[in-house]
Formats: structure tokens, sequence, C-alpha cells
């Protein structure tokens, strides 16, 4: 999908996103831009935690720049979904050291005066997408391992804050950990057990 920009000289930097749709923890965006070439990346939601551990260093070694942006739970119930994922993105974007000229998202539209291609499954169909996925996932998989020491018996560490039939059971017993986002059905249905997050 870059492959146009990339004719044209133009620094492409690709963004995703990890933990959107979950039920607890931050919204990890990933910018990369990488030069052109054939790269081995694919969308991190196909890989196992071993092998997205594997291509993010290969992803860190091959890129002219990379950076993530993180919106944080209060900011995700504050903003919603879609608005703290484009905060997340926006930092991200601000983090690289290196200026993009084009950008390539999956499926989010960001306010850019770049040119942008944002169709869905980007993360399918362009590497630097896919790159960019890659980091989000690892760098949220480690946030939510360490939730997981923090607010022990929800199973942050195997289900990563999303709403499988584990995590249901966990906060009809437990209640919402101050890391859970209020906005979500699931958890404002909850017993509320922990004190309000600040």
């Amino acid at each position: 999908m870059e492959e146009g920009f990339w004719a044209q000289g133009l620094r492409v930097a690709g963004l995703d996103e990890a933990g959107r749709g979950a039920w607890a923890g931050p919204i990890v965006v990933g910018a990369v831009v990488l030069p052109p070439g054939a790269y081995p990346f694919r969308d991190s939601k196909l890989l196992s935690p071993r092998e997205s551990e594997r291509l993010a260093e290969k992803v860190r070694e091959a890129a002219l720049a990379y950076a993530l942006g993180v919106a944080e739970v209060a900011e995700v119930d504050r903003l919603g979904v879609l608005k703290a994922t484009l905060l997340a993105a926006e930092r991200a974007l601000r983090g690289l050291p290196l200026a993009p000229e084009a950008l390539v998202t999956d499926y989010l539209r960001l306010p850019t005066s770049l040119p942008l291609l944002a169709p869905p499954k980007a993360d399918e169909r362009s590497p630097t997408v896919a790159a960019a996925s890659i980091l989000a996932k690892v760098h949220r998989d480690r946030i939510m391992v360490e939730l997981d020491r923090l607010y022990p018996g929800y199973g942050f560490a195997r289900h990563k804050g999303y709403g499988t039939p584990e995590h249901q059971e966990a906060l009809l017993v437990l209640g919402p950990s101050p890391v859970h986002r209020r906005r979500f059905s699931p958890v404002a249905r909850a017993p509320l057990r922990f004190p309000e997050a600040p």
C-alpha cells in the first residue's frame, strides 16, 4: 500500500493501535517509518507472543524511526475510544524522531495535512502498518502483564484486558479495578468494590 508513496520519494509512517476494544488497560498506538523494501511483518493479531517479540526486534532494527503513543484508562473514559485513539496516535507521531511525509493507517482517519491512506485491514496489506501493530501490541502486552501483578485475579496477563468469559467472571467476583474502563457496559454493570480511579 505504501509503494505509491515510496515511488514519489516520500517517507511513510504506518500507524496501528492495540487495545481499542479491551475492557481494561490503555490504548497504545505504534508509528513506524520503514525504508522502501520487502518485509516479513504481518498483522500482530495473527502472531504468537514469541513471534511478536521476535518481529518487534526486527522492526526496531529495520525502521528509520519508530515511536509509541499511549492513552491511559482515564483518558479513554473521559474522551471515548475514538478520541483517545486519535490522541495516542498524535503522541506517537510527535514522538517520531524523523518527520513522515505520508501516512498509512488501519482505518484510522487522522486529522492531518499529509497524504493519508486509511483503509480497513491495512495491517494485512501494509508492512509499515503491520510493523506498527507489532510494536503497539508487544508494548501493550507488557503493560498488561505488569497490571496483572498490580491487580491479581483478573487474568490480565492471559487475556490482556479483553472480554473473555474469565474476565467477565472476575469482574462479577472482584468488581472493576482502577484500570478498568468505566464507560464499557460490562464494567459499568459490575459491582463496585475498588475506589473510583482518580
